[in-house]
Formats: structure tokens, C-alpha cells, sequence
């Protein structure tokens, strides 16, 4: 499939496409005329880069670690140095964090819109622009 057909799938602007075959996220090959083709598992690939960018993490880690994402685990991975581990323990305790709290935030809208579609919204103190 070309670049803007992969666009349309993953809802992935063009350039961050371009982008992530730049930072070798993702592999095109080139058809006669030029144009980027891309396989069908380039659209899975590009969602999943997707969910590792919200979710904070940087493109110099994903590129580490998103070639162990898509094969079975394995028990020994000879890639793993500690300096890879204690990155990937930051970036999962930030995860969990940023879980927590979107959760709370979550549940607290859910309460407020059950209480407006109940006619009895919260007391809410909204600072006024000055």
C-alpha cells in the first residue's frame, strides 16, 4: 500500500509516517516510480508506535526495544544492558503513574456526568479569568 493509504489506516499524519521510516520505525520499499510501498503488518506496526508515543515514550527507546514487541518472549535477551533495563523500568513506572492518574481523572468525570444527567451536579468552584 502507498503513504497515503497507510495514512488513512493508522489516522497517521503523512510526515510522522516519513518520520518514523526516517528514525527506521518502519520499513518502505520503493516501487519503479519512486513511491513508498508498505505491507499489510506496517499498519499494526505503526499502531503500536503510536501507543508507545502516548503513552511517553521516546522514539530512541521504542526503537530498541519494538523488534522484541512483536516475536514470543524469549527467556535471554542479549540486548538487554542494564542501562536498557533501568530505562525501561523509568519508562514503566512514568506508565503506571500517568495510569493512576489518568484513571482518577477518568472516574471523576464519570461521577460528574452522572450526576449532571441526574440534575444534580456537583458544587464546582471554577476560577474566573481575571
Amino acid at each position: 500500500m502507498r503513504i497515503g493509504e497507510l495514512s488513512a489506516r493508522t489516522d497517521t499524519p503523512r510526515r510522522l509516517l516519513r518520520y518514523y521510516e526516517e528514525q527506521r520505525l518502519i520499513v518502505a520499499s520503493r516501487s519503479p516510480n519512486g513511491y513508498r510501498e508498505y505491507d499489510e503488518p506496517t499498519v499494526d506496526r505503526v499502531l503500536q508506535i503510536r501507543g508507545l508515543l502516548d503513552a511517553g515514550l521516546p522514539t530512541r527507546i521504542i526503537k530498541q526495544i519494538l523488534p522484541c514487541l512483536g516475536k514470543p518472549r524469549a527467556l535471554y535477551f542479549p540486548d538487554a544492558t542494564p542501562e536498557m533495563i533501568a530505562t525501561l523500568e523509568h519508562e514503566l513506572d512514568r506508565m503506571t503513574t500517568r495510569i493512576t492518574c489518568l484513571t482518577h481523572n477518568r472516574d471523576a468525570i464519570g461521577e460528574y456526568l452522572d450526576a449532571v444527567r441526574d440534575g444534580n451536579p456537583p458544587d464546582v468552584l471554577v476560577d474566573a479569568p481575571a
